[in-house]
C-alpha cells in the first residue's frame, strides 16, 4: 500500500465554452503547481470539485483535449452541483 504522504497532490482545470459538445482539458498540474492553480481558483471564485478517480481519468488526457466520453456522467454531476450550489447563493 503506498504513503498517501508521498502522493502528489492532482489538479485539472476545465473550460466547457457555449456550443461545444463537451468540456475541455484546460489544464493539469500535479505538486505544488496543482496547490498554486486551487489557490488561484479559490481566489477568483472558480468552483472546485475534489475527486480523485475522475482526476485520474482526465489527467491520462493532454491540455486541450475534449473531456473522454467516459467521464461525461461524473462531470454532469459534478457541474450540477456547482449550479445548484451557485444558485442557492
Amino acid at each position: 500500500m503506498k504513503n498517501q504522504k508521498n502522493q502528489k497532490k492532482k489538479a485539472i482545470a476545465l473550460k466547457y465554452p457555449q456550443g461545444v459538445e463537451a468540456p475541455i482539458i484546460l489544464a493539469k498540474a500535479q505538486g505544488k503547481a496543482a496547490d498554486f492553480m486551487l489557490c488561484e481558483a479559490q481566489k477568483n471564485g472558480v468552483p472546485v470539485a475534489q475527486d480523485k478517480v475522475l482526476v485520474d481519468l482526465l489527467g491520462l488526457s493532454n491540455a486541450g483535449d475534449v473531456v473522454p466520453e467516459n467521464a461525461w456522467q461524473a462531470l454532469a454531476a459534478i457541474f450540477s452541483y456547482i449550479l445548484e450550489d451557485k444558485n442557492e447563493h
